[in-house]
């Protein structure tokens, strides 16, 4: 068993942004600074612990996902139709690769790096009707492999402790799924069923991070929960959010001890439902009483 939830949790907003679509938090150990996106306004924001010194970066398309170089100036990046560089000190892009540009309604979306350095990401169908996406994995070295396919939706990549499972999301299938990773290769194998989503309230899963403990915490989009699963994809906890669309979250704070979760002010479709007047804030929630895992960074 692990360490139960601290019942005394509290929730408070760190950025009020109003962000279209708040995506992929991002806490840097070594720099002790927090990162976000909007992904439908194509903006990276970083930030301190606490909300404080605001910076942003405009990318001038969607971006769906962000990792750091290993030196820190630069961040990899996962814009709609090719992997980016970022550079923080100039705004400079440079295409690393390019990546589904045949397929005209899809979007690159949710990614992270494993222990090795490698950057795994997903791609959309951007009306989230098609099985036209694929889960991704490119390596330091330039190598790009295809883990998966047949995916309306990627969402939620994020590891075991040990690095050796691999967990991940097609949204609207209602279930999570797990892959065994081999670190040494990057590749996958023996998918399976983790957890099946609770979708009765409207919600679909969407980002997710894992404890130290290796128990999965993944946003349920629309439903307005975050979902703590045991490794063994029982339910464990479900935390009520005061808003209806968190979209991801990560563990941060100097002691990788608050978890930040992102969430959109817009929906990308008129099907999906409105929401309150903390809509597209950023999040923290403090005083759960479990830690997180520090991110890689790519090539690391």
């Amino acid at each position: 068993m692990g360490t139960a939830i601290n019942r005394d949790y509290s929730i408070t907003v760190v950025a009020d942004l109003k962000t279209t679509l708040g995506e992929g938090p991002l806490w840097d150990t070594e720099q002790q600074l927090l990162y976000w996106l909007d992904s439908a306004d194509g903006r990276i924001f970083r930030a301190t612990a606490d909300g404080t010194q605001i910076r942003a970066w405009d990318v001038r398309e969607k971006i769906g996902s962000m990792t750091l170089y290993r030196d820190g100036t630069a961040a990899l990046t996962a814009l709609e139709n090719g992997l980016y560089r970022v550079d923080f000190e100039t705004g400079e892009q440079t295409e690393v690769l390019e990546l589904e540009r045949d397929l005209p309604s899809n979007r690159l979306n949710d990614g992270k790096v494993d222990k090795r350095g490698r950057f795994v990401f997903g791609s959309m169908d951007t009306l989230e009707e098609s099985r036209s996406g694929k889960l991704y994995s490119y390596g330091p070295d330039g190598t790009l492999q295809i883990l998966d396919e047949d995916i309306t939706v990627s969402n939620g990549p994020c590891w075991s402790p040990d690095g050796r499972t691999l967990y991940f999301c097609d949204t609207w299938t209602g279930e999570i799924w797990c892959y065994d990773y081999d670190l040494d290769t990057g590749k996958v194998s023996n998918r399976r069923t983790f957890a099946r989503v609770d979708t009765s309230g409207g919600g679909a899963a969407d980002g997710a991070t894992v404890d130290a403990e290796g128990y999965l915490w993944q946003a349920l989009v629309y439903g307005g929960k975050i979902i703590r699963y045991a490794p063994d994809g029982t339910v464990d906890h479900v935390i009520d959010f005061p808003v209806l669309k968190p979209t991801s979250v990560m563990f941060g704070g100097p002691d990788l001890d608050v978890l930040y979760v992102t969430s959109m002010a817009r929906p990308p479709l008129p099907r999906f439902p409105e929401d309150g007047q903390l809509r597209g804030s950023l999040f923290a929630i403090h005083g759960l009483g479990v830690r997180g895992v520090p991110e890689p960074r790519f090539g690391a």
